[in-house]
Formats: structure tokens, sequence, C-alpha cells
């Protein structure tokens, strides 16, 4: 299963890796058509969110346009998609994101751009056992 692994101490909230995925998915550089999400407030416990494929998306989806790869990457088919956005709502991690004006949601898909973007190694691929941990 491949999933976006994070070492959250080693983050220096620089937003390389939101600017990266931004980029690569919307051609833009925000923030906020990010897949990957960066805390910079100092009191906050959690840094960096992140989708986790844990598959609750999966599980709350009403009409299945959310489905596991061979990979273990949850996937939205924007074909199948009516917008509900239930997923955005149940997901436990808060890494499930939609945008004004967008009629589905997206969410990480462990591609490993910002991995290969973050000069601290902060965010990282990982290829572990379903129900595995790093």
């Amino acid at each position: 299963m491949r999933i976006l692994g994070k070492k959250e101490s080693l983050c220096i909230q620089c937003q390389a890796c939101e600017r990266v995925c931004s980029n690569l998915y919307f051609k833009d550089e925000s923030p906020e058509k990010s897949a990957i999400r960066i805390n910079r407030e100092k009191t906050a416990e959690r840094v960096i969110t992140v989708c986790s494929q844990c598959g609750q998306c999966e599980t709350i989806c009403p009409i299945n346009a959310i489905v596991q790869d061979r990979n273990g990457v949850y996937r939205i088919d924007k074909k199948l998609c009516v917008g509900c956005l239930a997923c955005v709502g149940f997901c436990p991690e808060a890494a499930m994101f939609h945008l004004p004006g967008a009629n589905e949601p997206f969410k990480c898909v462990a591609c490993g751009a910002c991995a290969k973007q973050c000069p601290t190694g902060a965010i990282f691929i990982a290829d572990i056992e379903k129900g595995g941990e790093l």
C-alpha cells in the first residue's frame, strides 16, 4: 500500500509541497488548491495534513465513486462523483478538500511530487502492508 508519510518534526513550513501539488493538479501555486496542507500556526499540534489512505471516504460514498487502486491509494472517479461531499465531512484526517465552484472533492493520490520538493524529508512516499504502520 502506497502512502505519503510524514515526519512533522522535520517540517520547516516552507510550503514547497503545497506549491508543487497545486501547480501539478490545478496549474496554480495556491495552498487552497493543494491536497497537502501545512499549518503555519506555531501552537497547532498537527503541522502536515495529508490523506493516510484509511478508506473512510470509500465507505461513506453513497455511489461508490471512490475506489482503492492496486497500490492501495483511494481515488475519486470524477465521472461518477455527484458532489454530495459526504467524504469531505467524514474524513477523519480532514484531508479531503473541495473548492468553491468545483463539482467534486479532491485528495492526495500519493504521487510523490511533494516528497521530491521537500527540502528536509518531512514528507516521503512509503510502501506499507495494508493495515500496517510506518
